[in-house]
């Protein structure tokens, strides 16, 4: 099951992923939880977007949401700093 939710889940981003590379960004599926939480990982400017909570909620969790109903939250993993 788990495979073919990733597929629907990564087919799903690729319907937004044009506007956040537009914007210098991009977006990765990193996994699926048992609990159904799509974790996903923001790049680019994406990635320290002041707006990039914004982006989350109105365009990649309802994205995910609206073609993958079984998905039950949608978290983004944090931004590291490399110095």
């Amino acid at each position: 099951m788990k495979p073919e939710l990733f597929q629907k889940v990564n087919a799903s981003l690729d319907t937004i992923r044009p506007y956040l590379e537009a914007d210098g960004g991009d977006i990765s599926l990193i996994e699926i939880t048992d609990d159904m939480t799509a974790v996903v990982e923001l790049h680019g400017a994406c990635s320290s977007c002041n707006m990039s909570h914004m982006t989350m909620k109105a365009g990649v969790e309802h994205a995910i949401k609206t073609a993958v109903p079984e998905i039950k939250n949608v978290e983004a993993l944090r931004a590291t700093t490399m110095i």
